[in-house]
């Protein structure tokens, strides 16, 4: 890749128009006109996404604001208050898109809405304070809490849309370069691995580069049915594969197996979790890299470096990769 570009350079490839952030040409789409009715659609899908990603129990209904409030205020036990604030961070973001509806309502029939308007300051100050509470909101998974999602609404109601859109294009480029990492750091170890054989690089490699393309495409896109089944059947096929083991395997050997297993399956969620998301997360890409260089090196598994893990792996790997590309994506 040509990473001597300027950020945020565009060009049209393979028909495709696409925007370049940090080595990954990107899908790129025409932003709408920045009006109160385009800011309302953006915040109420980013809300959307946010709770589909979060932790349960959290999607506090605005009319509830006062109810949830109190009952942060009132906790005292820190587990409990976590969940709360969580809670009262949930309430926040509806009442700001509540807020907001109206505020769209009254101007559809006439009534002039400034940014200087009393319930737009107050829309604002909900989803300031719902960003600082969700930083304490954890994934569904548990491992971590995606907190740059809670942002997302904010920024998309305190900044130009054009300019939402570009910075959605940077956060996009650091997800793809954490899938690659991910995807490379598998490829090394199992790859490389007697147990689970050669076969296994280029279904990792095909699931990182269908996650890519899942990762940049928006869901409104008429591709986005190729896109999903794609990424999914990747999935699945990464999850039928298995160790080779025969009667002859050792008790450890077996045991190698199984936490090779469990390492294989949590690569897989960790690809798909951030690909949904669209953000890194990188206190569970972290976790795993280094579990998969403990067992690597505990299996005797030859392998490149640290720092070479975000390489391709086999050959076999870069012809899957290249032919999931061919289908939606340029080849960098």
């Amino acid at each position: 890749m040509n990473t001597t570009l300027p950020l945020g350079t565009k060009q049209v490839i393979d028909g495709v128009q696409r925007v370049f952030y940090y080595g990954y040409w990107i899908k790129a789409y025409e932003a709408p006109d920045d009006t109160l009715v385009a800011k309302k659609r953006l915040i109420e899908a980013l809300t959307r996404r946010l709770f589909n990603h979060v932790e349960h129990g959290i999607n506090v209904p605005g009319h509830r604001l006062a109810e949830a409030r109190t009952s942060w205020e009132t906790e005292a036990d820190p587990a409990r208050r976590r969940v709360k604030g969580a809670m009262l961070a949930g309430a926040l973001f509806n009442r700001a898109t509540d807020i907001f509806t109206k505020l769209v309502e009254l101007q559809a029939v006439g009534v002039d809405i400034g940014y200087d308007n009393a319930l737009m300051r107050e829309c604002g100050a909900c989803l300031q304070e719902a960003l600082e509470l969700g930083k304490t909101v954890l994934h569904r998974s548990g491992e971590e809490g995606i907190d740059e999602l809670w942002g997302e609404p904010f920024k998309a109601f305190s900044i130009p849309i054009e300019s939402f859109y570009e910075s959605r294009y940077i956060k996009i480029a650091q997800t793809m370069r954490d899938i690659d990492r991910i995807t490379g750091e598998l490829t090394a170890v199992f790859g490389n691995s007697a147990l689970f054989g050669a076969d296994v690089a280029p279904l990792i490699v095909a699931l990182g580069e269908a996650a890519k393309i899942k990762c940049e495409t928006l869901q409104t896109d008429p591709e986005i049915f190729e896109v999903w089944a794609c990424f999914v059947a990747a999935c699945e096929r990464l999850s039928a594969c298995k160790p080779a083991l025969t009667p002859r395997h050792s008790i450890d050997e077996r045991q190698q197996a199984a936490d090779g297993t469990g390492l294989l399956c949590r690569g897989r969620d960790l690809i798909c979790d951030i690909t949904r998301a669209r953000v890194p997360m990188p206190k569970s890409t972290r976790e795993l890299i280094d579990r998969l260089h403990r067992y690597r090196e505990a299996c005797g598994i030859a392998g490149p470096s640290k720092r070479s893990g975000s390489k391709a792996g086999s050959a076999a790997g870069k012809r899957a990769a290249a032919a999931v590309r061919s289908l939606h994506h340029v080849d960098p």
